[in-house]
């Protein structure tokens, strides 16, 4: 397991819905090492705080494994690192296999994973098709977030080590499996909610989600 590249985002200002939105999904490989801090990626540019970054959010990885799935689906598309918004395009990290609560060391950093992604219509924008935010989630491809437990300097090619498999968990796709296949499953979605590492709002997220189940 290994990083292949770290990835900043450029502030760009982009149309969507006869209004300019300015976003930091158009991220780019950085040569130098990037510095994760406990609530963000030094330098990054995060415009929407309120879904991006912070504590459960600090950084974000993605497996290069994902990338010829798209590349199929998208021929005509020149596919860089960074393409899904991902500060660490990864090798050796499938969703499958990673639990939430997963302790591992990159280069000075120990990192814990908190939650996975969910896609907007950023994505789609980055794509200029709004169709791979549904393709994105009829995967187990989503990717996931970090929290920080130690702040440090991570570069390109560094060896990602785990450190700490999380007992009693569940894994990064079983998670993400309950907004696409296990929507209506609630006895995951129960098992979910008690997992002790994960992301706080995911887990208020999901509760309502379980309320509206039980209402039905």
């Amino acid at each position: 397991m290994r990083v292949l590249s770290v990835n900043i985002g450029i502030p760009k200002e982009i149309p969507w819905q006869s209004k300019m939105v300015t976003t930091g999904i158009f991220k780019k490989e950085v040569n130098e090492p990037i510095f994760l801090d406990i609530e963000d990626v030094k330098d990054d540019h995060v415009m929407d705080r309120k879904n991006h970054a912070g504590a459960d959010k600090a950084v974000y990885a993605y497996a290069k494994e994902h990338y010829d799935y798209f590349k199929k689906l998208y021929p005509t598309i020149t596919f860089y690192n960074g393409i899904f918004g991902e500060n660490l395009t990864v090798a050796g990290l499938l969703e499958t296999e990673i639990h939430i609560g997963d302790v591992f060391q990159i280069g000075e950093a120990i990192i814990q994973v908190s939650q996975p992604r969910i896609p907007c219509y950023k994505l789609g924008i980055v794509f200029n098709n709004q169709q791979v935010v549904k393709q994105f989630l009829n995967t187990t491809y989503c990717g996931f977030y970090f929290r920080i437990l130690k702040k440090g300097f991570v570069k390109k090619e560094d060896e990602i080590i785990l450190l700490e498999k999380a007992t009693n968990s569940l894994s990064v796709a079983d998670v993400f499996s309950i907004y696409t296949t296990n929507k209506h499953n609630r006895t995951l979605i129960n098992k979910i909610i008690k997992l002790p590492f994960l992301a706080k709002n995911s887990k208020k997220r999901i509760q309502k989600r379980l309320k509206l189940i039980e209402n039905v």
